[in-house]
């Protein structure tokens, strides 16, 4: 007897949570790992801050493919910029190209996109291109299946200015409340603090210990 519901009839989405915001010297950016196919989670430990250039990155909501294809042409486009002009691609470049995509095709994608980076002539920059393909930059954005239930948690815990620590305790918490409420998000809590030197990733497990994993260059898996 065929079953009534099959997984690889579904689109597979991340159904996700995915925040950034700016500090002074950079910018903090977080995801949780889970990737849904309708009610089957097809991947627990999907990494969705995805390499734009060496200091600019993206966090991707929506569907999987979708965001992923638009990442690959966006990466591809300025690593030519960057190789023609021997210049860092800045980050405003970034997401302008990421906007382009999304409101010339908005009504075959489905994407809800997070641009952040540092550059030498803006500092930390955070940008929200949400479905659509509008462009706003903001101090502290949220987006993804799970924003809707942290709206509250952000607005109350969020200050301009923090420092970097407090922006990455402000974020692990705030992507940890989505995991909990939002059947769509799960896994590990993925953090990744962008700075002029680079970026450095770290890794938070949802555990009553809070034991954390951290790791200085990109990892599906902890160093440990």
């Amino acid at each position: 007897m065929q079953p009534d519901f099959d997984f690889t009839d579904t689109p597979v989405s991340t159904g996700t949570t995915i925040m950034a915001v700016e500090f002074d010297g950079g910018v903090v950016i977080g995801a949780d790992s889970r990737t849904s196919s309708g009610a089957y989670v097809a991947n627990r430990v999907t990494d969705k801050l995805t390499r734009i250039t060496d200091k600019v990155y993206c966090c991707r909501s929506g569907s999987a493919a979708d965001t992923q294809a638009i990442a690959d042409i966006v990466a591809y486009s300025l690593n030519y910029h960057e190789n023609q002009t021997n210049k860092d691609a800045l980050v405003f470049e970034a997401a302008s190209e990421f906007r382009n995509y999304c409101y010339s095709y908005r009504e075959s994608l489905l994407a809800g996109i997070i641009v952040a980076g540092w550059d030498e002539q803006r500092g930390g920059q955070v940008y929200s291109i949400p479905l659509g393909g509008m462009l706003t930059r903001e101090s502290c954005t949220i987006g993804g299946s799970g924003s809707s239930f942290i709206y509250g948690f952000v607005r109350e815990h969020y200050r301009p200015n923090m420092a970097l620590e407090d922006c990455v305790t402000f974020v692990k918490k705030a992507v940890q409340h989505a995991i909990y409420h939002d059947g769509s998000s799960g896994g590990v809590v993925r953090i990744g603090i962008i700075t002029k030197d680079g970026i450095e990733r770290r890794i938070f497990y949802n555990t009553e210990s809070g034991a954390s994993a951290v790791s200085s260059t990109p990892s599906f898996f902890s160093s440990e």
